[in-house]
């Protein structure tokens, strides 16, 4: 299996103070994102956290904002939309719209934190087409089983 990479991710730092955004490894999927500001989560709180940087992403890709899995473990720290959507026109500062699921702690977040992951993801921008059925489309074994239709 080859390594395949396409053209690079165009980035503006906003706050040159902080570190270029990076992958910890070279294979990571994730590129770190770090936080401009200092902030305290409170349990159940939601805040922004800027990141201090601009992207411009290459045609036919989505960013999606992950949760990093060390804060989730270690502090309950979650994104509220996850993965957040950032769409390929899109040119504003990136920022985490970050939750504290700890039901007793505080979070701080101080500026220069790794807060979330960046994946890089192309996507199928595909035409909306209305139809009466999906029966032409044909039989599936999970027909219109939903949640929980597969066991526990």
């Amino acid at each position: 299996m080859t390594n395949s990479t396409s053209a690079p991710l165009k980035l503006v730092r906003l706050d040159r103070d902080l570190p270029l955004p990076t992958r910890a490894h070279a294979t990571d999927a994730g590129i770190d994102l770090y936080s401009a500001e200092n902030a305290t989560i409170s349990p159940g709180e939601r805040h922004l956290i800027g990141t201090g940087i601009a992207i411009g992403l290459n045609p036919g890709t989505v960013g999606l904002i992950h949760p990093r899995s060390g804060m989730a473990l270690k502090h309950g720290l979650s994104i509220v939309n996850a993965p957040g959507t950032i769409d390929e026109d899109y040119r504003g500062e990136v920022k985490v719209c970050v939750i504290n699921l700890d039901p007793r702690e505080d979070i701080v977040i101080k500026r220069g934190d790794r807060i979330a992951q960046l994946v890089l993801q192309e996507v199928l921008l595909s035409p909306i087409e209305e139809v009466d059925s999906l029966e032409a489309l044909g039989e599936t074994e999970r027909g219109k089983g939903g949640y929980g239709s597969t066991g526990s």
